[in-house]
């Protein structure tokens, strides 16, 4: 896949990262993912949308003209409505911005959850001695944030905790500034898990390397 992040920006972040697990004891994985699912049903959506609105004007073109009908005026009808549709579907496959109309909040959510899930599982990032890995996960083309937390931090990482880190990184994000929305993530990571009292710091158990992903 094509490199969202510059090289300038991946080693600005994966320094924060270093700088933020000495502070807070956690294992941070930062990951970006250009799409979490193939979502099939958004062409078909598309195709739908496209044939209805073109149906729609051919309709009233047939009130207003209903002298004209003939039986070459219909298939040119038909013709119109699907290569409408055909139209807009392929918009869809080609252009996220207006993919991304088709599809819901819920579905984006749930496939980038389950996406984070699969990825802290393959990756094993719940390999830490103390439990306290922590998956801070981008999906680009749902506009979609995920923090999943191992269990060793979920007592000091709360649910309420998680959702005001996600609401401050998503304005961001959707401008586009999926570095700057990363770093304020690690920021406030920072803010909500550092440690009161500094100890030996310990050893980095999991890459700071930053996950670039197509997905599906």
């Amino acid at each position: 896949m094509r490199r969202v992040l510059s090289k300038k920006e991946r080693s600005l972040l994966e320094r924060s990262i270093t700088q933020a697990e000495k502070l807070t004891g956690a294992q941070i994985v930062l990951a970006v993912i250009e799409k979490c699912d193939s979502y099939a049903e958004i062409p078909w959506r598309a195709f739908a949308l496209g044939a209805a609105i073109a149906g729609f004007l051919v309709f009233i073109f047939d009130l207003l003209y209903s002298q004209w009908c003939s039986p070459v005026l219909v298939m040119i009808s038909v013709f119109i409505i699907l290569a409408a549709g055909i139209f807009t579907a392929l918009l869809s496959m080609y252009i996220p911005g207006f993919a991304r109309l088709f599809l819901a909040a819920h579905s984006a959510e749930t496939e980038v959850r389950q996406y984070a899930e699969s990825l802290f599982l393959s990756r094993e990032l719940y390999a830490t001695r103390r439990r306290t890995g922590v998956l801070l996960l981008v999906g680009l083309f749902e506009h979609q944030i995920i923090l999943l937390p191992d269990k060793g931090l979920r007592r000091r990482l709360s649910h309420k905790a998680m959702q005001n880190i996600i609401g401050q990184m998503k304005p961001v994000l959707s401008s586009g500034q999926v570095a700057r929305a990363l770093e304020i993530g690690l920021v406030k990571i920072v803010e909500i898990l550092a440690l009161k009292k500094r100890g030996k710091a310990r050893s980095n158990e999991l890459s700071d390397i930053i996950i670039e992903e197509k997905g599906a």
